[in-house]
């Protein structure tokens, strides 16, 4: 089939650090379509040095950093060989990769405002032979923007209608929303967990890596005190622009509030669902009520979550983005493509009004193989 320059790769490997979702999207005729896409887990080594990066609280020392930065680089290129070679493909049939990478630290806010991604693009475009678009957060950093959530330039792309307002909500470790207007102002931001919490409990207490479709949180009963003192938190209250991540909502921010109460297990897990729900919820009143909100992201297969959040929002249409033509667990991937797609064709993205960037930003930046 030869070179086909609407062929085009997006990878990532979101909050919940389980693996890297790859996708392979066709921008031929100015549309989107995506051809194949996988879920590759990590390998065990890559898993447990991230669980012991996570745990130190604070940004990668350099030997770790550079050691995962390499290891997650030729994952990432394995991983999109693999893809290809599903699809049928080759890979001198991919005009670029547009590579996330995973991030290990993300403090846009501080006194040396940083977004840490590892996954080193050279390694990947030498991996693959192929050009590689990234570290996407950086451009918008240094304009100082929050650097995220990006995905509401693609959400807008994707799922605006002129005839009502609408949100779009991911569901990773993170919440984010994006708020779709019908007059077409693009808004969005991190509203807090979304699966990191119930994720971290439930490997604590079940050893196993997530609650499966809710159904230990679903045997519980909500602690209506310890809600509200989860939900007291000052992030919460936090006006927009505003992006968070695990640095912030992990065990240790749990512990501390859970310190003094003598909730049974079961029912704490059923209480970070209800903390997840009540605080979107909390946040699409703040931003005025959409008629419909568009899910994605792996929080969808947790029935008792959606179940919670349809509960807390009765006024609204709670849907799949997969009613709109884009598959759930592949949304986050198609963004890195598309968004290596817009750099590749220098277009700068609009990010003042969701990150608080200084001004339009070309995102990404390009890495050529070596030949």
């Amino acid at each position: 089939m030869g070179m086909n320059d609407a062929l085009m790769i997006g990878m990532l490997s979101g909050t919940s650090r389980d693996g890297v979702d790859a996708v392979l999207v066709d921008f031929a005729h100015g549309t989107m379509e995506v051809l194949h896409a996988v879920c590759v887990p990590y390998p065990p080594a890559i898993r447990l040095a991230l669980d012991q990066l996570l745990a130190t609280g604070g940004p990668p020392g350099k030997e770790l950093a550079s050691l995962l930065d390499e290891n997650l680089g030729r994952f990432f290129a394995r991983t999109a060989q693999d893809l290809v070679r599903e699809a049928g493909m080759e890979m001198r049939d991919i005009q670029a990769i547009g590579s996330h990478g995973q991030t290990v630290w993300h403090d846009p806010g501080g006194d040396n405002p940083v977004s840490i991604q590892l996954g080193k693009p050279e390694l990947i475009a030498k991996g693959t032979a192929t050009t590689v678009v990234a570290d996407f957060r950086g451009a918008d950093v240094r304009s100082g923007g929050q650097g995220a959530p990006l995905a509401p330039l693609l959400h807008a792309k994707l799922f605006h209608s002129d005839t009502e307002d609408r949100a779009v909500l991911n569901l990773g470790g993170i919440a984010n929303l994006t708020l779709l207007s019908a007059s077409g102002i693009v808004d969005g931001f991190d509203c807090g967990p979304a699966n990191c919490l119930m994720d971290a409990w439930s490997k604590r207490h079940l050893q196993k890596p997530y609650d499966n479709n809710g159904d230990w949180a679903a045997k519980g009963i909500p602690d209506r005190c310890l809600l509200e003192n989860l939900l007291d938190d000052p992030y919460f209250s936090l006006p927009a622009p505003k992006s968070t991540g695990l640095e912030y909502f992990n065990m240790n921010w749990l512990d501390d509030i859970l310190a003094g109460t003598d909730a049974q297990a079961v029912d704490i897990q059923s209480t970070l669902a209800e903390l997840t729900a009540s605080n979107i919820a909390n946040s699409l009143r703040d931003c005025g009520e959409p008629a419909r909100l568009l899910v994605c992201g792996g929080g969808i297969h947790n029935g008792h979550l959606m179940r919670r959040i349809r509960t807390a929002l009765p006024e609204i249409i709670v849907e799949s983005t997969g009613f709109h033509g884009m598959d759930p667990d592949w949304v986050e991937g198609l963004l890195f493509a598309w968004l290596a797609h817009e750099r590749l064709n220098e277009k700068t993205q609009n990010t003042p009004p969701i990150t608080g960037a200084a001004c339009p930003v070309l995102l990404g930046d390009i890495f050529i193989p070596p030949t």
